[in-house]
């Protein structure tokens, strides 16, 4: 087993990559004081897991990634890697040579591989364990190493020749599996503190047990007592709502009996309105004629009185017709001559009063028919306002039942819609208390399901949970390999950004004139910012430009013509610079028949983007160029065409005319 190479980036005077090969023999680093000949041991020293930094020479590890200087930004990151030979296996891993490899990055975040792959300190401490290879080993001796083991306590002499022997790893074991039982017994100590501590709670733990247990038994028994009384009151319930429907039904009756009464009532009073009204047109009838009756004995009346008179003038006359007789006989003798007229007017006076006396016994008669149809009248009258009399107490009658059967069906009425109500009331209670029954064994099946449910569930998530304690595990570690990657890649960004923006990597001329960009608007750029290559072919494009890519293009001569003057001014060295108005190709690709032949991938102004305005350049930069896939494919093409060609391969060949 021995030391191959070296490979140092970024540690502290390394700034760009540099690999130190070490083959059969001695190798030697020879340099005056500050060269940094030290910085190649303190790197192998620090890739073999050294934590110390002021064995390395100082205050703190950052200082051992690449500061900067003046013309130099500072890096992001120190990279050491160092190859072992392990073909005779003394190292414990199935490889035959070992690289392994330690990162820092500025942020503080670091990286251990071992053949690429990420490990901890560790593994490699464990890996060089009895090889005398670690940073302890006594295989990196630096300045004054060897005074201070010649004059170093017993115990530091200790661990060299326990090195040598090969028992560190053992030593190691044991003061591992040491601290490990001494943690074991504090944790053996804080067991023993918590089981004396829940000893303690056992007994109140076991009274709140016991009273859980009463308080669970107790709800039981008050949830099966709750059942039964609900189950009574739903039995009193039914028993009450039995007897109601009965009396309903009673009820129901009676009313239909009260309503067939009622109806017949309501017939019989109809017909009694019909003959009281009957009655009363009859009385109006009657009261009518009676009127035209006591009109017609007025009447009469006013005739007798009349023939009274006539009666009481004819006795007058009588009287008087008598003592005219007396005087007339008196005077018979007087008056012979007047005799005979006198007793002519005596006839007619007899023969007048038979007249007035036959008359006046008709019309007698005719007041005695009157009276008589006067008194049968007023007894029809009479018997008419009796039997009118006995209507209306008849119609009363018959009005007092109508307004008791009313005030019976009116109590009916209210009777019935509150037993309706009652009825419906206690309907609505027996559902209610059906829908709580129903509601309540739901509520126990469901419960009941849920704790079932909830058991499995429990399982699945404790399933579950050791699944996303496992899965978050994993993500864990690959969140901490993302972030060192992303870390490890933001600082190559600005690394890469650093050397961009200050053109580290360009000679101090060019980047002379692109500082001069902002001020000089005509400086167009350098070639290797203007044209973008697919990563296939960067390594071609890269060989056939050459030392054209750090060429700057300008818009035209002036400006050329200005910034050569600027260099020379100063004295900033040379620079190439490439006219946009006056560069034209170099004309086209010949042969063309070339492009067929096996292996070729094309032109090279062709397999680059560029913006229209810098097609010009690239075609005079890369349009006579061949890009062949290989060295075999390129020197079977060059011996066909005479080697009249130029050609890259993608490896980064170059073959030139002849």
């Amino acid at each position: 087993m021995y030391l191959k190479n070296i490979e140092v980036q970024g540690f502290k005077s390394f700034a760009q990559k540099i690999n130190f090969e070490f083959h059969n023999g001695i190798t030697g680093i020879v340099g005056p004081n500050g060269s940094g000949k030290s910085n190649v041991g303190d790197a192998v020293r620090w890739v073999l897991g050294e934590q110390s930094a002021r064995s390395l020479r100082g205050g703190n590890m950052q200082d051992v990634i690449f500061s900067g200087t003046e013309t130099r930004k500072p890096l992001g990151y120190a990279s050491v890697a160092i190859t072992l030979d392990n073909s005779d296996h003394k190292l414990p891993v199935d490889f035959n040579e070992v690289t392994v490899t330690r990162r820092l990055y500025r942020s503080g975040e670091s990286e251990y591989k071992i053949n690429g792959s990420a490990c901890r300190l560790k593994d490699i401490n464990e890996m060089f364990y009895d090889t005398g290879i670690g940073k302890e080993g006594y295989s990196i001796i630096g300045q004054g190493q060897i005074d201070r083991i010649l004059s170093g306590k017993p115990e530091e002499r200790r661990e060299l020749f326990d090195e040598a022997a090969g028992i560190v790893k053992f030593k190691r074991r044991k003061n591992t599996t040491i601290k490990k039982l001494e943690e074991e017994r504090q944790n053996l100590v804080r067991v023993t503190d918590i089981l004396s501590e829940l000893t303690r709670q056992l007994e109140p733990l076991e009274k709140q047990s016991e009273t859980a247990r009463v308080y669970l038994s107790k709800r039981e028994t008050l949830k099966e007592l709750d059942v039964n009384m609900f189950l009574m009151e739903y039995a009193a319930a039914a028993k009450e709502l039995k007897e109601l429907e009965e009396k309903n039904i009673i009820a129901q009756n009676q009313l239909k009996d009260t309503q067939s009464s009622y109806d017949r009532t309501k017939v019989e009073y109809e017909r009694l309105e019909q003959e009281l009204e009957d009655l009363n047109s009859k009385m109006d009838a009657l009261r009518i004629s009676g009127q035209e009756q006591a009109i017609r004995k007025q009447q009469l009346e006013g005739q007798i009185n009349v023939l009274n008179e006539q009666i009481l003038a004819g006795a007058q006359n009588e009287e008087h017709y008598k003592g005219r007789l007396q005087t007339i006989e008196a005077e018979l003798s007087v008056r012979t001559d007047s005799k005979k007229k006198l007793e002519e007017e005596k006839t007619d006076i007899y023969a007048q009063l038979k007249a007035v006396r036959k008359k006046l016994s008709e019309e007698e008669e005719k007041l005695r028919t009157a009276q008589e149809n006067m008194e049968a009248c007023t007894l029809e009258v009479e018997n008419g306002k009796n039997e009118i009399i006995e209507i209306l107490n008849s119609r009363a009658n018959v009005k007092g039942k109508a307004q008791r059967f009313d005030a019976m069906m009116e109590q009916a009425e209210i009777r019935k819609a509150e037993i309706s109500q009652r009825i419906l009331r206690l309907k609505s209670e027996e559902e209610e208390q059906q829908t709580i029954l129903t509601t309540a064994r739901k509520q126990y099946d469901e419960i009941t399901s849920q704790i079932e449910n909830a058991n499995e569930e429990c399982e699945h998530l404790n399933l579950s949970v050791m699944k996303i304690q496992e899965k978050l595990k994993e993500q864990n570690t690959k969140l901490e390999a993302e972030q060192t990657a992303y870390h490890r890649e933001a600082s190559r960004l600005d690394s890469l950004r650093n050397i961009a923006e200050r053109y580290d990597g360009y000679g101090n001329s060019i980047r002379r004139v692109m500082e001069q960009k902002e001020r000089v608007p005509g400086i167009q750029g350098v070639v290797a910012d203007l044209i973008q290559v697919n990563k296939d072919y960067e390594i071609a494009i890269e060989t056939a430009l050459g030392g054209s890519i750090q060429n700057i293009v300008t818009d035209n001569e002036q400006t050329a013509k200005t910034m050569i003057e600027f260099l020379k001014k100063n004295r900033y060295g040379r620079a190439t610079f490439l006219p946009m108005s006056s560069i034209s190709p170099r004309g086209e690709f010949t042969p063309k028949e070339a492009l067929k032949e096996p292996g070729v991938v094309g032109i090279a102004s062709e397999l680059v983007s560029v913006a229209s305005q810098y097609q010009q350049i690239t075609k005079f930069l890369l349009g006579r160029v061949l890009v062949v896939d290989n060295i075999d494919h390129a020197i079977a093409i060059g011996k066909k065409y005479r080697h009249s060609l130029r050609m890259v391969t993608t490896e980064g060949e170059s073959l030139s005319p002849g």
